[in-house]
């Protein structure tokens, strides 16, 4: 439940920083779509860079190693 909790908090702080750098690739001119599918893809690489370095180096932040226990 802590997990929980901690990562609704995670989400809360960068909600505002991710609402904005959306805003302002819209009003920069890139249809919201595109803007959704890049932030998307740009979030999808960094969860394979964290896992292949998680491969790599063996170590697992303890927040993750439970959240992935609890998926299995």
């Amino acid at each position: 439940m802590a997990e929980m909790k901690q990562n609704l908090t995670c989400r809360q702080a960068l909600a505002g920083a991710f609402q904005a750098l959306s805003d302002e690739a819209i009003k920069a001119g890139w249809p919201e779509g595109d803007v959704a599918l890049a932030l998307a893809e740009l979030a999808e690489e960094q969860v394979i860079e964290l896992t292949a370095k998680v491969i790599m180096e063996g170590s697992i932040h303890p927040h993750l190693a439970a959240t992935s226990r609890h998926s299995s």
